[in-house]
């Protein structure tokens, strides 16, 4: 969606009059409709799903307006909300909007509304939808917190909520998955959970204050060489599970693969990005230093995983273990352009984050309608489609082509900043990640080739084509690929300035 400068500024303006707590209402809304589609599950089960998609929409609604509100050309955080909560530790209910997680608040705000219209549950809706809203709450706290203590509570929340959708509505080896994911995360945030106490109380002689308030430890603390570098890695875990970053990636494959299908379009569009925003926001800002230090390792953890995620991909035969590895791939390349650190790169990770949720969240669902019409994922047992469902095909083949990087879709201008900006920072890393480019063509257009082409068998000659609800929902998902391909204007000029206070900030503190 975009405004013209007369329409942002009636509308910035018409927020700010109202005084309206839009960023408070982004959490909140998912929260209370959470609350109550559980209590209509016992007395109104016919109301869960209505009430449910009226919670999502209304908060996608909200999201699109604070993008059309939102001021273009500002680096610092818009819409701030901040109220006292636990005064003698210092903790606030603080949120705030920039640049860098503006579009990841509008990318939740469209993901969960169409996959609560366009996925349909066959069992105990009530505790689905429940699940599903308290997950969108705690991934929109978890983007606009700017309290370390709110932070690691948004942070935590979606763990449960995740653990269960695959847990619940999962398929054969669910149980495991959903164990396995919620392990790892957890074993990774209890390092943050002791960073962010450590943090706090160092922060305290510079300060004189306790606070976890993330700007003012970022602006006013300063911590020695060491500390700084023990607090960064006691973050950096936690971000490089949750990415997840080589070689703790090993949930993600299972996780995708049992999870449901909206499970899966959500663990990829923006669960996966806690960990990217979380480097950018509360590593790479609180510590700049010794985040220049670990750069190396960094570099060479997510050049790692763009290769490896790549070749185990070529390597699949279930169809959406493959987008599950592409994934380690696409999120290698994000990790590579924001310790790059340079204009260009940063912006290009920021986007890349939003394009490989509309990405590969679109690529996700089309899995998951051919495991409905087929009941099966494995390639060598697909073929032909195309001759059957022309229209299925052409969806199949755009999203594709925009998760290969396709110049004109989405996908490229993300992995192109990246690779442009992280040359000279990270030169030979960029020089082996471009290789991950050429894999990624390698592997998804063999699994199209497979899948679709050649003539088909008894098994997929009755394979269904399209229908129009299917085509309004893949709809969106094209008309962002096509529109931020081709006119991402935009998008950066929001993104900009809130990365060039973020590298001045860094250049600043590492001089």
């Amino acid at each position: 969606m975009v405004f013209g400068a007369g329409s942002n500024v009636v509308i910035a303006a018409s927020a700010e009059v109202l005084n309206f707590p839009i960023l408070t209402a982004l959490v909140i809304l998912p929260l209370i409709g959470s609350l109550v589609v559980a209590l209509l599950g016992h007395s109104r089960p016919e109301w869960v799903k209505l009430s449910a998609l009226i919670s999502s929409v209304t908060t996608g609604a909200l999201s699109l307006w604070l993008l059309g509100a939102f001021r273009a050309g500002e680096a610092g955080f818009q819409f701030v909300s901040q109220h006292t909560w636990i005064s003698q530790w210092g903790i606030s209910w603080h949120l705030g909007v920039d640049g860098i997680s503006l579009f990841l608040v509008v990318l939740t705000g469209i993901l969960f509304p169409l996959v609560i219209v366009g996925i349909d549950v066959h069992n105990n809706q009530t505790s689905y939808f429940a699940w599903m809203l308290l997950l969108q709450a705690g991934v929109m706290g978890s983007f606009l917190s700017l309290d370390l203590f709110l932070f690691f509570v948004m942070f935590e929340i979606v763990l449960v909520p995740m653990y269960f959708l695959i847990g619940g509505w999962g398929y054969e080896q669910r149980v495991y998955a959903a164990t396995k994911f919620f392990l790892y995360t957890m074993a990774g945030s209890a390092f943050m959970l002791v960073g962010i106490i450590a943090t706090v109380a160092l922060a305290r002689r510079d300060l004189g204050i306790v606070t976890f308030d993330l700007i003012k430890i970022a602006e006013g603390a300063k911590f020695s060489t060491n500390t700084a570098r023990w607090l960064f890695v006691s973050f950096g875990i936690a971000f490089a599970v949750k990415v997840p970053l080589f070689p703790f990636h090993t949930w993600l494959p299972d996780a995708h693969t049992q999870a449901p299908t909206g499970g899966s379009v959500i663990l990829a569009g923006v669960l996966l990005k806690m960990g990217t925003y979380g480097f950018l926001r509360f590593g790479v800002y609180l510590f700049p230093q010794a985040a220049m230090w670990a750069r190396p390792v960094l570099f060479t953890l997510a050049v790692i995983g763009v290769i490896y995620g790549a070749i185990a991909a070529t390597m699949q035969r279930d169809l959406k273990r493959l987008v599950a590895y592409s994934s380690i791939a696409h999120l290698g390349f994000i990790v590579l352009g924001i310790f790059a650190v340079s204009s260009q790169a940063v912006t290009g990770a920021v986007i890349q984050m939003v394009n490989h949720g509309i990405s590969t969240g679109a690529l996700f669902l089309l899995v998951g309608m051919i495991y409905e019409r087929r009941h099966t994922r494995q390639i060598d047992e697909l073929r032909g489609i195309q001759h059957v469902a022309p229209i299925f095909a052409g969806v199949f083949t755009v999203v594709m082509l925009s998760s290969i990087g396709l110049p004109g879709l989405n996908g490229f201008v993300g992995e192109f900043l990246i690779l442009l900006g992280s040359f000279g920072p990270a030169r030979w890393w960029t020089v082996v990640a471009t290789i991950g480019v050429v894999l990624s063509a390698l592997y998804l257009l063999w699994a199209y080739q497979r899948v679709f082409h050649g003539e088909p068998d008894e098994a997929n000659s009755s394979f269904k084509e399209m229908t129009p609800r299917e085509g309004l929902l893949m709809s969106v998902f094209v008309a962002i690929i096509v529109f931020s391909g081709v006119y991402p204007k935009p998008i950066l000029d929001r993104i900009e300035p809130s990365v060039a206070a973020l590298i001045k900030h860094v250049e600043g503190q590492t001089k």
